[in-house]
Formats: structure tokens, C-alpha cells, sequence
């Protein structure tokens, strides 16, 4: 049983990361990462959301519109837990560890200091249609 499951597994592997590595003629191959953002200890009450605060969160939205119509984004989301548990995630492109972390780094949201950021390498393994 556990022979099958690896077995499958590997094939699995193999066949998406075959999707995700084929490339468009004269195309360089971007690698994905993924970003993780955490609010600030001082943004997990909710009375620190002043109208200054929210609109750094639009203009990090915004930004993130920009990044998906630039090709880059694959995907963007927050988890609905309370603000002391909450974070987000970016799953994008970038030719380098160093552009991802420079897109990391220059989120509006990590700019203006209420979040924090940390980047991964990160490969789609399934993704739906």
C-alpha cells in the first residue's frame, strides 16, 4: 500500500512540474515563490485600524492587482481568523530569489511597516482549472 502511494506520488510530481516547466518559445522559465504576511503585534487590535492604516491595505491590494495583471501573481489570500492568528499569502514569479524578495519587500503593506514579510521558493504542485 504505502509502495503504491509513493509510486503515485512520484508520478504526480512528475507530471505537474512537467506542466509548470514548459515554456513559451524564446521564454526564460521564472521560478514561483511564495511570500507570507503577518500583521505587526501593534495591528492584532483591531482599534490600531485607523482610515490611514486601511488605506495601506487598499493600496497593498492594489499592488497585488498590479502584480496579477503583470503576469506574475498566481495567487493571493488571507486566512479569516482573528487578527492575532491572521496571515496572508503570495504565490507569484520571479526570475530570482533576489527580484522575489525585492517584490516581497516593496509590498506597500511591508513599506509602511504593518506587516511583516517573509519569502519562500515554493512550487504549485495541483492547482485547479
Amino acid at each position: 500500500m504505502v509502495k503504491r502511494i509513493s509510486i503515485l506520488f512520484v508520478i504526480v510530481l512528475i507530471l505537474t512540474n512537467s506542466n509548470y516547466a514548459q515554456k513559451k518559445e524564446g521564454q526564460t522559465e521564472k521560478k514561483q515563490f511564495i511570500y507570507v504576511l503577518h500583521l505587526v503585534k501593534a495591528m492584532q487590535d483591531s482599534a490600531a485600524w485607523t482610515p490611514d492604516k486601511m488605506k495601506i491595505v487598499e493600496v497593498h491590494f492594489a499592488n497585488l492587482q498590479k502584480l496579477l495583471a503583470e503576469g506574475k501573481l498566481i495567487l493571493a489570500g488571507k486566512t479569516s481568523t482573528p487578527l492575532d492568528k491572521t496571515f496572508g499569502i503570495v504565490v507569484y514569479e520571479a526570475d530570482s530569489f533576489e527580484e522575489a524578495k525585492i517584490i516581497a519587500e516593496n509590498d506597500p503593506a511591508v513599506k509602511e511597516k504593518i506587516m511583516t514579510v517573509e519569502v519562500y521558493p515554493y512550487n504549485v504542485a495541483l492547482m485547479r482549472k
